[in-house]
C-alpha cells in the first residue's frame, strides 16, 4: 500500500517520544487498514516532494530501522559538541590576539599549548559528525531502497510500468542514482541546519556582547544603534539568502532535465550493448553512433543550463563569502581606533560575525545541492507515484481492473467476460468468454495487433487493466514461455533452474533436461559463468526455456510465441517432446506457424474490429495420428547434430561464428 505504515514489526525503546511516535503509528494503521486507505490518502501526498516524505519519514517510525533514533540523537549531540568547540576556538583567539597586543610572552605561550587539545577535541568531534552522518545516510538508504523495491518487484509492476505512457522513465536509474541523493542530501541538510541555527543563537550572543552599540551622530543628532553588529548580520543574511533564490529560481528544474538526460543517455549505450550482437551482423554502427551522439548532444545542452545556473549562484555566494570575513573588521575599526574594543575583541567579534553570517545564509551556501537534492527526490517520487497507481488499480479504484480467482478443479482455466484496455482504458480484447479443459491444447491465432500477447499477459497476471474475471484451477501451477525468454546472470544451471535456486533440482535432472531439448553440447559447462544472454542464440534461449518448463512440471503453459526462432524440425522436437513428457498439462499458446495446429486440440480466432478485437471463431482442432519416433517427423538426434553441425560450419567459414566449434547453435 503506498505510504502504509506497519508497525506490527516495531522494537521498544528507551526513548518516551519513540514510544509515542509508534503508538500513535499503530493506531493510525489499523485505522487505515480498515478502511483500505494509506498515509498517501489522507495527506494528499501526489505532488513530487510531499510524496517522497510521505514514504521516507517511515524510517523513524513504524518497522523502520532502530538504529535511526540512536543515530539521529548522536548525530545531535555531535552538533552540541562541535558549536561548544567553536566557542571554546573564539574565545581562545580572542585572548590570543590580546595577548599579542600586550606583548605577553608567557600568556602566548599557554595559550598556544591550550589550542592543542583544543584542535583534537574538535578533530574527534568532527569524525564522529562524519561517521554519525554516513551512518545514517547509509541505513537511510539501504531501508528506503527495500521498501521501494517490495513495491516495485510486486505482483509484476515492474513489467507494468513498461506498458505505461510518460513518467516513469528509467525506473533503475531513480532506484539506483536519485534514491541515493535524495537520502544522502537530507542528512547533511539536517545536520548543517541544525548546525547554523544553534551557532547562530550562540554567537549573536557573542556579537551583541562585544559589539555593542554603534554611536552615530548626524547634523547635531545623536544615534545609538545597539548591537548594530547583530543587526548587520541578519541583513546581510536576508540580502544575500533573497539574492540566491531569485537567481536560482531555474536550478532545480535544469537540474531535473539534467538527471533525466544523463539516465537516457545510459540507457542508450545499454541497449547498444545487449543489442551488440543484432547491430554488428546488421553494420549498424553508424546510425547507433548518431543515436548515441543525439543523447549525449540533449545531456551536454541540459549540462549547459545547469552551468549557467551554477555560475548565477556562484557569483551570489562567493560575492557574499568574500565580504564577509573584511565586513565585520571595517564596522569596529572605528571602535578599535577610539579605545573601546582591543584587538582581540576585534578578531572575536569578526570571527563571531562570520560564524553568524555563515549560519543565517545557510541557503546561500547550500543552494545548488539543495536544488539536486530536489530534482532526485522529485524523480523518486514521481516513481513512487506511479506504483501508487498500480496498487488502487489492484484496488480496484480507478479503471476497471481483471480480477483472477481460484476456483476448483474444474475447469482449468474459465475467462468470464473478459476485457482486456490499455492502463487509459482503450480496449484491445473485448468480450471473451471461453473455459479450458485441464489437458486440453489451446492455440490463439490472429494478425499482429489483435491483442493476442496481451490476452495471454492477462492471463498470466501481468496486465492488470480490463474487465471481467479469470478463474485457474485450485493448486494449479502455472509457467509462463515468453518470445524471448530470459537469461539471468550467473551460471547455466542457475538459468536453467530460474526463478528456483541452481540446487532446487538434482543434476541427473538438469542433465536430462538439457539432453532433451538438444543443449547437450553445454554440460560440461553447467557451473560455468559467464554472460549467457549473449552467448546463448535465440532458438537456444526457447531450448533452455523448455527445459525449465520440464524440470518445474507445471499444470498450466502459457506459450507466446515460444518457438518462433526455431527451425521446423526443432520446433517438432520440443512441442512433441512436450506432449510426451506433460500429457496431461494444460496449454495454451499464441503462434502465427501453420504446423503449430498439429501439437493442439483446439483453436480460437481473434480478429480485429473498430480499434479491438473480438473472437470470431472458436473450432476444434482434428487429432493427428502420434508419432512413434521420439523426435517427431523423423527428427533423430543424429540428424539433429548433423544438421547443426554443417550450420557451425558454414557460419564459421562466413566469418559469423560467436562461439568455438563445440557448441551447437539455433540460427
Amino acid at each position: 500500500m503506498p505510504c502504509l505504515i506497519d508497525a506490527h514489526g516495531s522494537r521498544p525503546s528507551s526513548s518516551v517520544s519513540v514510544a509515542v511516535i509508534r503508538s500513535l503509528t499503530k493506531g493510525l494503521t489499523h485505522w487505515l487498514n480498515a478502511r483500505g486507505k494509506s498515509v498517501m490518502d489522507l495527506t494528499g501526498c501526489a505532488n513530487p516532494l510531499p510524496r517522497f516524505w510521505c514514504s521516507a519519514v517511515l524510517f523513524w517510525a513504524g518497522d523502520g530501522d532502530r538504529s535511526a533514533w540512536p543515530l539521529s540523537a548522536f548525530s545531535f549531540l555531535i552538533i552540541l559538541g562541535n558549536l561548544g568547540t567553536l566557542y571554546g576556538i573564539n574565545v581562545w583567539s580572542g585572548e590570543l590576539f590580546n595577548a599579542l597586543e600586550k606583548y605577553q610572552t608567557r600568556t602566548v605561550f599557554f595559550l598556544s599549548l591550550i589550542y592543542f587539545p583544543l584542535l583534537a577535541i574538535s578533530v574527534l568531534v568532527v569524525l564522529g559528525q562524519v561517521w554519525a552522518r554516513m551512518t545514517l545516510q547509509r541505513r537511510w538508504r539501504a531501508w528506503l531502497n527495500r521498501h521501494l523495491m517490495d513495491r516495485w518487484l510486486a505482483n509484476g509492476r515492474y513489467y507494468q510500468l513498461n506498458l505505461l505512457g510518460g513518467e516513469p522513465k528509467n525506473p533503475e536509474f531513480r532506484i539506483a542514482e536519485d534514491l541515493r541523493i535524495a537520502t544522502e542530501a537530507p542528512v547533511e541538510f539536517a545536520t548543517g541546519l541544525i548546525s547554523a541555527l544553534l551557532s547562530a543563537a550562540t554567537f549573536i550572543f557573542v556579537l551583541w556582547s562585544l559589539g555593542g552599540p554603534l554611536d552615530l551622530e548626524f547634523a547635531g543628532v545623536h544615534l545609538a544603534i545597539p548591537g548594530f553588529l547583530v543587526i548587520t548580520a541578519i541583513v546581510y543574511a536576508v540580502l544575500a539568502t533573497m539574492s540566491i533564490a531569485w537567481v536560482g529560481r531555474c536550478f532545480i528544474p535544469a537540474t531535473e532535465a539534467k538527471n533525466q538526460a544523463e539516465a537516457e543517455y545510459r540507457y542508450v549505450l545499454t541497449r547498444l550493448r545487449e543489442n551488440a550482437e543484432s547491430v554488428a551482423l546488421m553494420r549498424g554502427e553508424s546510425e547507433e553512433r548518431a543515436g548515441v551522439e543525439r543523447s549525449l548532444g540533449q545531456v551536454l545542452r541540459t549540462w549547459r543550463e545547469v552551468c549557467f545556473q551554477c555560475l548565477k549562484t556562484t557569483f551570489v555566494s562567493q560575492t557574499s563569502g568574500f565580504f564577509a570575513p573584511i565586513l565585520p573588521v571595517l564596522l569596529c575599526a572605528p571602535k578599535f581606533l577610539n579605545g573601546s574594543l582591543t584587538l582581540g575583541q576585534v578578531m572575536q567579534a569578526a570571527s563571531a560575525f562570520t560564524i553568524v553570517q555563515a549560519a543565517l545564509a545557510w541557503l546561500v551556501d547550500n543552494y545548488p545541492k539543495l536544488g539536486d537534492w530536489a530534482a532526485s527526490a522529485r524523480r523518486v517520487a514521481s516513481l513512487m507515484t506511479a506504483l501508487d497507481d498500480l496498487e488502487r488499480a489492484e484496488r480496484g479504484n480507478g479503471l476497471g481492473r481483471i480480477t483472477v480467482d481460484r476456483v476448483g478443479a474444474q475447469p482449468a482455466l474459465r475467462l468470464v467476460k473478459l476485457s482486456v484496455t490499455l492502463d487509459d482504458g482503450t480496449p484491445v480484447v473485448e468480450k471473451v468468454d471461453i473455459a479450458v479443459r485441464p489437458g486440453e491444447r489451446l492455440l490463439v491465432v490472429g494478425d499482429s495487433g489483435t491483442g493476442k500477447s496481451a490476452l495471454l499477459r492477462a492471463i498470466a497476471g501481468l496486465w492488470p487493466w480490463g474487465h471481467g474475471r479469470i478463474e485457474v484451477a485450485d493448486h494449479a501451477r502455472m509457467f509462463f514461455l515468453p518470445q524471448r525468454p530470459y537469461v539471468p546472470l550467473g551460471t547455466l544451471r542457475q538459468a536453467a533452474t530460474y526463478p528456483d535456486t541452481a540446487d532446487a533440482r538434482s543434476d541427473g535432472a538438469v542433465t536430462e533436461a538439457f539432453r532433451s531439448v538438444g543443449l547437450e553440447h553445454y554440460l560440461d559447462r553447467l557451473d560455468a559463468e559467464a554472460p549467457w544472454d549473449q552467448i546463448l542464440s535465440g532458438g537456444e534461449k526457447q531450448r533452455l526455456a523448455f527445459a525449465r518448463v520440464l524440470l518445474r512440471g507445471p499444470n498450466i503453459i502459457v506459450m507466446d510465441e515460444a518457438t518462433s526462432a526455431l527451425d521446423p524440425r526443432s520446433q517438432a522436437l520440443l512441442m512433441g517432446l512436450l506432449l510426451q513428457q506433460l500429457e496431461q498439462a494444460t496449454i495454451i499458446s499464441v503462434g502465427h506457424r501453420p504446423e503449430l495446429e498439429h501439437y493442439h486440440d483446439r483453436k480460437i480466432v481473434l480478429e480485429g474490429s473498430g480499434g479491438s478485437a473480438r473472437i470470431v471463431s472458436d473450432i476444434p482442432i482434428a487429432p493427428q495420428p502420434p508419432s512413434a519416433d521420439r523426435f517427431p517427423r523423423g527428427l533423430t538426434r543424429k540428424v539433429m547434430a548433423t544438421t547443426v553441425h554443417k550450420i557451425m560450419v558454414n557460419s564459421r567459414l562466413s566469418g559469423m561464428a560467436l562461439l568455438p566449434p563445440n557448441p551447437a547453435r539455433d540460427i
